[in-house]
């Protein structure tokens, strides 16, 4: 697996996950925002977290326009494999990389905490490693993660399957208490339509050790490394 770890001004997630892919086994480049191709070889684009651009105008928005984004929308395009987190999630959907958009969180403040998640399907690149509903823990930190799209858009999401992860409690249940920002149906990531784009808010990329707090991220990072293996 060949990654490319794109960093933008005010990316801060850039070094956390380029240490995530690497555990996993995965070869990993940094590209710069003002790039106009991605290194040669790439298999996964990678869009980290942080505020990039200041989140002036809209968060992801200036991103989106980076000369490096239309390397990522031809390789997403090609079926190349785009993991975008956090920022990189509102950066995917700001390049039309995926649907929607990201508002401000419904309680209009940001939002740290330990969070859990509901798998959704298991046959994609980024999700093997994990069952089908089970019930991971990571963390969000985010003050505009509250996923929003058109009543069409959210229909052919649920059914195509299209919802990665779901915000849910300890048993598995999707509550308000447990929706950390109010995005519609308690979304916490969504694919693109052929799967090969997938953008969440959690960050998985800051659980991949025990000592710092759990595992339950690695899972990620070691399924798009075997998704590598298996193309190549």
């Amino acid at each position: 697996m060949q990654a490319a770890v794109i960093t933008f001004p005010g990316s801060n997630r850039d070094t956390d996950i380029a240490r995530a892919l690497r555990r996993a086994g995965a070869k990993v480049t940094m590209a710069w925002h003002q790039d106009h191709a991605l290194p040669n070889g790439t298999d996964l684009a990678v869009l980290p977290g942080g505020f990039s651009y200041g989140d002036y105008l809209r968060c992801g928005a200036i991103a989106s326009r980076a000369p490096i984004m239309d390397a990522v929308r031809a390789h997403a395009a090609g079926g190349g494999l785009v993991l975008g987190v956090c920022n990189g999630f509102q950066i995917a959907c700001e390049a039309g990389l995926l649907p929607g958009i990201l508002m401000r969180n419904a309680g209009l403040r940001f939002v740290c905490r330990l969070q859990h998640l509901r798998v959704g399907r298991n046959d994609t690149a980024f999700t093997r490693a994990y069952a089908p509903g089970q019930v991971i823990e990571v963390c969000v930190a985010h003050g505009e993660g509250n996923y929003v799209c058109d009543d069409e858009t959210r229909k052919r999401l649920i059914g195509d399957g299209l919802v990665a992860f779901t915000y849910c409690d300890a048993a598995g249940a999707v509550t308000e208490a447990s929706n950390p920002n109010g995005g519609l149906g308690g979304v916490a990531g969504i694919y693109s339509a052929k799967r090969n784009v997938l953008g969440l808010m959690p960050h998985p990329e800051n659980f991949i050790e025990a000592s710092a707090g759990g595992t339950d991220g690695l899972g990620m990072f070691q399924s798009l490394v075997q998704a590598g293996l298996k193309a190549a």
